[in-house]
Formats: C-alpha cells, sequence, structure tokens
C-alpha cells in the first residue's frame, strides 16, 4: 500500500475538504470528461447533492464550490475574491463555457439540488452531475463521492477498491498496516520517515520531492500567521468572534515573566491550531490534516515544536511531515477520515494522531514509541461525533482543533516516557474507530441532525 504524503496534505480552500474541495474537484472533473465529447446546442448542467452534502452543504460551501469547479477554478490556487466575482456573473448570464466549443445552461438556483430524502450508497457524501439536451435527454451523467480529505471517487472506482492508496509495486516498503510498518523498519534500522522517504523519492526526485515537501509546511505556516493577525467576525451566522488573535497578543506579552504559568503551553497550542481553523472557517487556504476541518492540529504541533521545543530544529520538520503522512495513511487506508463517514474521531483524531506522532519523531522517539503515541491519540478521540452547528466548520470544530493538539502532546509525552510497548496496537484501535463509525448513529456523523446542532434551538 502507498499513500503518497501530498496526497495526505493537499493545499485546499475552506471550510471543508470533503464539502467544499471534494465537490470542487468532482465538478471539474465531470466537465472534463463533458469537454471529451463532441458539442451539442442548448445542454444544461443539473447537480444533485445527498446525505451529508445535502444537510450541511449550505454552511459548509458546497452550493458555491460546485459552481467555482465548473467555472475552472481549482483548491490548490483558490483565489477566492476571483471565484466569487465569476459566480456573480453566473448568477446574472446562467452559462458556463467549459471548453472545446460548448455552452452550458447552468442556474445557480435551480440546477444544484440538494436531496435530503435519499442517500447514494457507496458514501454518505454523494453527488450527481447530469448533463441534458433541450428534450430533455441525458447526455452524459455521473455520481462522485467525496470520501474524505478532497479525496473524490465514482462509483466504479469505490467497487473495485480503487481508494486513495496506489499500487505498491515500486516502492521498497509498502506497509499496508502499523505492524508491517514497524517489522519493515526493524528489519531495515530505519525510522518510519526514512521509509516514508524513500517510498517517496521511489517516484519522485529526492530534490524535487524535498522542495515541495517543505511547502506544504511553508503553506501551513503562513495560514498559521494569517489566522494570528486576523481579528472579526466569521462568516456563516452563528456571530463567532476570532479568537487566536487575542489569545497570541496576550501570550505575546506575558511571555517571560515569572508569573506565567506552565499550563500556558496549552494555550499556545490553541491559538495555532485554532488560527488555522478561523481561516479554514473564512473560506481561506489550508492544508488537509488530513482533513479541512482537522487542519489546525499538526500545523500547531509543527508550530508549538519549533517556538517552544528546546534545542528544536526547522530539519525535523520533513521528518515530522513524513510520519504525520504515514500514520495518517495508515488510517484512511484501513478506516476512514471523513467526518460524514466515522464521526469528528476520524476527523480531529486521526490529526491528532499524526500529530502524536511526528512530535514524538522529533523529540527521538522510536519506532515503536510513535506508534505508541499515535494509538493513544486515536484512543481517546474515539466515539467522537462530528455535529457541527449550522452545519458550519465553527462550533465546536475550531476549538476541537486546539484540543486535538493538546491531546497530541500529551500522547507524544506520554509514549516517550515509555518503551513502546502497550496493550492495544495502533492498527486495533484503527480498526475500534472503524467499527465505531460505522455503529454511530447517521445524525451524529456531519448531518447537523443531533448533538450539539440541535443543542441550541436558536442556531
Amino acid at each position: 500500500m502507498f499513500v503518497s504524503v501530498f496526497d495526505v496534505f493537499k493545499v485546499s480552500v475552506g471550510p471543508s475538504s470533503s464539502h467544499t474541495m471534494g465537490p470542487m474537484l468532482a465538478a471539474a472533473r465531470f466537465l472534463d470528461d463533458v469537454k471529451g465529447l463532441s458539442p451539442l446546442p442548448d445542454t444544461r448542467l443539473t447537480c444533485t447533492l445527498y446525505g451529508s452534502l445535502a444537510y450541511t452543504g449550505v454552511g459548509h460551501g458546497t452550493l458555491d464550490a460546485v459552481l467555482a469547479g465548473c467555472l475552472g477554478f481549482a483548491p490548490a490556487n483558490y483565489d477566492k475574491q476571483e471565484a466569487e466575482a465569476a459566480i456573480a456573473a453566473l448568477r446574472e448570464k446562467p452559462f458556463i463555457n467549459p471548453g472545446n466549443g460548448w455552452r452550458i445552461a447552468l442556474d445557480p438556483q435551480a440546477d444544484l439540488v440538494l436531496e435530503k430524502k435519499a442517500r447514494l450508497d457507496a458514501h454518505p457524501n454523494g453527488m450527481r452531475f447530469t448533463l441534458s439536451d433541450a428534450s430533455g435527454a441525458i447526455v452524459h451523467e455521473q455520481a462522485y463521492f467525496s470520501i474524505g480529505g478532497g479525496f473524490v471517487k465514482t462509483q466504479g472506482e469505490i467497487d473495485a477498491g480503487d481508494m486513495p492508496a496506489t499500487p505498491a509495486d515500486d516502492v521498497p516498503y509498502p506497509f499496508a498496516t502499523a505492524r508491517q510498518m514497524l517489522e519493515m523498519g526493524a528489519a531495515a534500522n530505519l525510522s518510519i520517515a526514512d521509509m516514508k522517504r524513500a517510498n517517496e523519492c521511489a517516484r519522485l526526485d529526492g530534490a524535487a520531492f524535498s522542495s515541495r515537501l517543505m511547502g506544504i509546511w511553508d503553506v501551513m505556516n503562513a495560514c498559521i500567521e494569517r489566522g494570528l493577525k486576523a481579528e472579526g467576525e466569521l462568516p456563516g451566522g452563528l456571530h463567532v468572534k476570532r479568537r487566536a488573535a487575542k489569545i497570541y497578543k496576550d501570550l505575546s506579552t506575558s511571555a517571560g515573566q515569572n508569573a506565567v504559568p506552565l499550563h500556558s503551553a496549552i494555550d499556545w497550542l490553541s491559538a495555532y491550531a485554532m488560527a488555522v481553523n478561523e481561516e479554514n472557517a473564512a473560506g481561506g487556504q489550508v492544508v488537509t490534516a488530513p482533513t479541512n476541518g482537522a487542519a489546525g492540529v499538526f500545523p500547531a504541533i509543527l508550530r508549538y515544536y519549533l517556538d517552544h521545543v528546546p534545542g528544536a530544529s526547522e530539519d525535523k520538520i520533513p521528518d515530522m511531515l513524513l510520519t504525520g503522512a504515514a500514520i495518517g495513511g495508515l488510517i484512511k487506508y484501513n478506516a476512514s477520515i471523513s467526518g460524514a463517514e466515522a464521526g469528528c474521531q476520524a476527523e480531529v483524531g486521526s490529526a491528532s494522531a499524526m500529530a502524536a506522532a511526528a512530535l514524538c519523531a522529533a523529540l527521538g522517539g522510536t519506532n515503536a514509541q510513535i506508534e505508541n503515541a499515535a494509538e493513544i491519540a486515536l484512543e481517546h478521540h474515539l466515539g467522537m461525533t462530528c455535529d457541527p452547528i449550522k452545519g458550519l466548520v465553527q462550533v465546536p470544530c475550531i476549538e476541537r482543533n486546539g484540543l486535538g493538539a493538546v491531546k497530541a502532546v500529551a500522547a507524544a509525552s506520554l509514549a516517550m516516557h515509555g518503551d513502546g510497548s502497550h496493550i492495544v496496537p495502533l492498527d486495533a484501535c484503527i480498526e475500534t474507530m472503524r467499527q465505531t463509525g460505522k455503529d454511530m448513529d447517521e445524525r451524529y456523523k456531519e448531518t447537523s441532525l443531533g448533538g450539539l446542532s440541535v443543542a441550541v434551538p436558536d442556531c
């Protein structure tokens, strides 16, 4: 099994990798197929959103994401102002021109349908794009599933077992489980990061790989910096005020004073994580880690390591990214990173496990200690539901990233105090998370039909 570090960490646009990034990519993918057909006059495009996409699509920005994808925008180079202007123009003149001579009618008001009474079987995040001619006959139709972290699959790809992992015949350490990862590392006397790097460099030139990898951290850190400076109210109607900037200012003012309590480390972690997720909630650029909803945990740990751990070095950042990606790939392959499929345990829980492993690696942990750190962090998120109020990635999501980062540090520290031996293997914990998600009532899986979503009546 091989899941690239660049599949786990992808430059994205807020507020949701599954509800914003995925639909944007699906729309673009559908129109790429259409461009391969001979153009026809008087055609119309419709998109029907099912399941969690229908229930929380408005709050997650799904409708505009579909429109942006139809207009040629992509998450990696998304410009919010340009996209908003293009969508406004589309509302005035409801036609798109995807290329190759096509001119297709697309009315944002009538042609995007929220189907809340039905769902597609393969995944809760289902959508169907349909291109029809003047008589209503279907010219081209395709269903897509946004399966978490910005991954998009068709029904056929899911039926074929085509998950985000790609064939691993050409990589030297194709571990598909944590047990295999530890065994391969022991046999080769290599760290998890070393094995992951060897796998990546089997497919990409070493210099190019290193540059691209550090580019991921640059985007993460830039997001933290923007979030630590931005103030005001987040969009969506909940009137949530940004807090990261004030927390950071207060912490910076009191830094170095004798009266600073030890638990201020928690506040630093929260400020970094919340800065990212406030940017995400505002529709800014983030990196999936492994999702948008959990995008703050991992970069918060990297920033915490650099700013607050004695002897920290930026040279460790690549190994931290690689170690985190190895854990994230295992979780994605063997369970889920989708809140709509398995609740927030699959998002913030996975992010915390990745971050705990990364920090443990940077602190000099052995492979066994790293695996233990990931297991501790994931174990103590088991059962966490995904119940965003008003379908917005704000409450409880923003604070939850801060607490996920705190748990990651605690898990790494506990693992470093041990020798790597523990009762519950990471593989067993991942399987437990998968089964827990399967058993979880759908109301608690990103539908905003239960839990905190209905606990505040005025929302």
